[in-house]
């Protein structure tokens, strides 16, 4: 027991779990918290310069490493703006733990200079979050919030911190462990997986299809070798990329609304789907009545609310993904001949080849597909890919073939303008070994650039690619698409100069104008020692297509 402020406590607590970085932006409510950062030389603060990007660079840097990521600040609006980036964060079931400063106990309730009531703010948008009322539960509470985090499905915490605690004093001891008193099912029942086996091993058709709970249950390899040993094909969530490297001959690529060909009609013809850490969200099904429907469904899912919730299944089996897999893995081997070959996976095979899709476009103004291509003929299979969100992300998560988990990071299901750019930030702080590049859209770029000063500043060296057609590119393709082309409130109109942007700030600047400039200039960005930033100008009415319409059938999509 040592004596010291939960203002200290907060500190020593936050080491005893490991975090060397924070993302955040002081204020009034939480000046004593950073006092006591004063003197820290364990951990390293970077000073974002809103606070939706402290919380999706935290997001990004939990994404990265599977670690929380961490990010601070003050009470009312600062708080209250971490709100999309917590939210962004518990849609697709990252670890960030967020910590605000709040207004002393004594003044709580009324109405007192930037307080805000973030208990009841939070509630619906985490998975569990705290107010400290007395400094003697601050070290326990803040090693219950990280094993809230990161045990079972993960997810943000919050954590409301009054200042009345910051600076009250106490004897103070980091617990070795809490009890953490929800009960996780991590071990598949030995039936249900007796049944999955029997099912696949009688499938003539089968699929799995993975997704972003592989990667968090780090169960990759399992989904590789069950697809190689049953010779099925591997379709996967936008969240699920890189769960198997995309060149295998058995990756068949995302699935649903801008999903590959290949991977929409293997669903909509396998007759067993073996789906795996997924959501079966309404962007990759599309109209559940027709997804999958000749198929017998298997779900594997750590938090059994997900199951059944979005399309029928018929055999629900609540575990780790990981677990599950190893055993089913287990049986299979009993049962099936590794790398059993089939009618239905030579069918695959050529739909895979034949329906690849087309990226050497040569034209000027520069197609998209032709960017996605030049940055993947200048990346290793160690560069991490972040997105923004609209067409930009779609066309990445459609043509970029991505290596290994972790190695593609976006927002799914929130669908967050403006993640992109502070998401790599997080990125590159959490694996600096890596080129980290940010395939941007310009309209979602610009609601987080301010960020250019914190890398700058900190000399986080992301390149941000900017797909630069002077639109909301997506909301247009919609109006063009469903609404006559009736372009309403879209047009971006004379959008900075990016390459000056980027040089008023100290970061790289250049700009791409023809197909054959891209990948000489990514070079140079990368190797240039600072922040980048490369402006592509593309045909701003190219589309992302093939698209299935919201509502439609996967094997009915728009070709043109």
């Amino acid at each position: 027991m040592v004596e010291m402020t939960g203002a200290k406590a907060l500190f020593e607590a936050l080491k005893a779990e490991g975090v060397k970085d924070i993302f955040g932006i002081p204020g009034g409510a939480i000046i004593p918290v950073y006092d006591a950062l004063y003197d820290e030389t364990d951990i390293h603060h970077i000073l974002t310069r809103h606070e939706q990007a402290a919380a999706h660079a935290a997001d990004g840097y939990a994404r990265a490493t599977g670690r929380p990521g961490v990010c601070f600040t003050t009470s009312g609006p600062g708080a209250t703006n971490l709100t999309t980036g917590i939210l962004n964060a518990y849609m697709d079931s990252s670890p960030v733990v967020a910590i605000s400063g709040q207004m002393p106990n004594s003044v709580l309730g009324s109405d007192a200079f930037q307080e805000a009531d973030m208990l009841s703010i939070m509630l619906p948008i985490t998975k569990h979050n705290f107010i400290i009322r007395k400094v003697v539960d601050l070290p326990a509470i803040i090693r219950l919030a990280f094993k809230t985090a990161t045990t079972g499905r993960p997810g943000p915490v919050h954590i409301d911190l009054p200042k009345d605690v910051q600076v009250s004093k106490a004897d103070l001891k980091i617990p070795a462990e809490v009890n953490y008193q929800k009960v996780i099912k991590l071990d598949p029942n030995p039936e249900d997986i007796r049944k999955a086996v029997k099912m696949l091993v009688d499938a003539e058709q089968p699929v799995i299809y993975a997704g972003g709970g592989v990667i968090i249950s780090s169960a990759s390899a399992e989904v590789v070798t069950l697809a190689e040993l049953l010779g099925a094909p591997v379709v996967t969530s936008l969240m699920g990329k890189g769960v198997i490297p995309e060149d295998h001959p058995l990756a068949l690529g995302m699935l649903g609304m801008h999903g590959r060909m290949a991977a929409n009609i293997a669903v909509s013809e396998c007759d067993v789907l073996l789906g795996v850490g997924v959501r079966f969200s309404d962007r990759a099904t599309g109209d559940v009545r027709h997804f999958a429907s000749r198929a017998k469904i298997i779900h594997i899912d750590i938090d059994q609310v997900e199951l059944g919730k979005n399309v029928r299944v018929d055999l629900p089996i609540v575990g780790d993904a990981k677990r599950a897999l190893a055993e089913i893995i287990k049986g299979l081997k009993l049962q099936v001949k590794h790398g059993r070959t089939s009618a239905w996976l030579q069918k695959v095979k050529k739909m895979r080849e034949e329906l690849a899709p087309r990226m050497d476009y040569d034209e000027v103004p520069i197609k998209p597909q032709r960017v996605i291509k030049e940055i993947m003929s200048v990346l290793n299979d160690d560069a991490i890919i972040v997105t923004e969100v609209g067409q930009c992300q779609m066309w990445a998560a459609h043509f970029y073939v991505v290596k290994k988990p972790r190695h593609f990071i976006s927002s799914g299901g929130l669908g967050t303008m403006g993640f992109g750019f502070p998401a790599s930030m997080g990125v590159k702080v959490a694996r600096p070994e890596c080129d980290v590049v940010n395939i941007a859209g310009d309209g979602s770029f610009l609601m987080n650039s301010q960020e250019l000063a914190t890398v700058v500043e900190n000399k986080i060296n992301v390149v941000s690619c900017i797909f630069n057609n002077r639109y909301l590119g997506m909301v247009k393709q919609w109006q063009d698409l469903f609404y006559q082309k009736r372009r309403s409130g879209v047009y971006l109109g004379k959008v900075p100069d990016f390459v000056k942007l980027a040089e008023a700030y100290g970061a790289w600047g250049d700009r791409a104008s023809r197909p054959s400039e891209i990948a000489p200039k990514l070079r140079e960005a990368l190797k240039c020692g600072k922040p980048a930033v490369l402006d592509i100008p593309i045909d701003p009415d190219e589309h992302v297509l093939p698209m299935v319409p919201s509502g439609g059938r996967l094997d009915e999509p728009i070709l043109t």
